[in-house]
């Protein structure tokens, strides 16, 4: 019997986080630089497509009762060893296991766009997120550098459904779901891990620092939205 697309990539992230675990995934520090943006409060936060939960514990100190969700359940076993306060479950974006009405905060870091259903994902996180919720994504670029080098020599990971879409396209599709852009920030992760690799670790920019802007928005390696549920 032919797995379902959505078991093949279910099972490459499985596999993923059994062999390289951490390694997979940014620091902990790159995360903060997200929470910057989003500035969470008080209330109930959920991240979709948790994985380790390294976004959830960057919250862990702040007055917030955190979920998490995600379609790997080896990444919810470890998750469940890292964020041990936080609610966590194995499942799908597209039909999330929650209330209407139900969260303050939602966050979807570097996954949307791996997301087969995104009509139907976004549907979702609509309908768990209060009428006055605050979401923060961050999105794929189509037209950044190294992804064009991807698709140039067929470097994508199809196993693991890695798609992209370019500014404007992003903009398009959360307009089209009634959200409300409140700010558009380039990733500035790439730029804090340079800044540490040159001087050799001795120099570790604050999650706050905001570098200049080198090159227009529109060709950041990923963009980082910070969006209101006018739902």
């Amino acid at each position: 019997m032919l797995l379902s697309r959505q078991e093949e990539i279910k099972n490459w992230f499985n596999n993923t986080y059994s062999t390289r675990g951490n390694s997979y995934l940014r620091p902990k520090s790159a995360y903060f630089i997200l929470l910057n943006h989003l500035k969470p409060i008080k209330g109930k936060y959920l991240d979709v497509a948790c994985g380790l939960g390294r976004m959830l514990s960057c919250i862990e100190s702040k007055d917030l009762e955190t979920f998490g969700i995600d379609l790997s359940e080896v990444a919810i076993e470890k998750a469940k060893v890292n964020v041990p306060r936080a609610k966590l479950s194995v499942g799908n974006a597209e039909s999330l296991p929650y209330p209407d009405n139900y969260f303050d905060y939602i966050s979807c870091i570097g996954s949307l766009e791996r997301m087969l259903n995104l009509e139907r994902v976004l549907q979702e996180k609509q309908r768990v997120a209060k009428q006055d919720a605050s979401f923060c994504f961050m999105v794929r670029n189509s037209k950044n550098f190294t992804w064009r080098i991807k698709e140039f020599f067929k470097l994508k990971n199809n196993n693991g459904h890695q798609t992209a879409k370019d500014l404007d396209q992003w903009i398009e599709i959360f307009e089209q779901f009634g959200f409300e852009i409140k700010g558009i920030f380039p990733d500035q992760w790439i730029l804090h891990r340079i800044v540490q690799i040159f001087s050799f670790g001795i120099i570790s920019p604050s999650p706050k620092r905001r570098f200049p802007k080198f090159l227009p928005i529109s060709l950041s390696h990923e963009f980082i939205f910070i969006l209101k549920n006018n739902g």
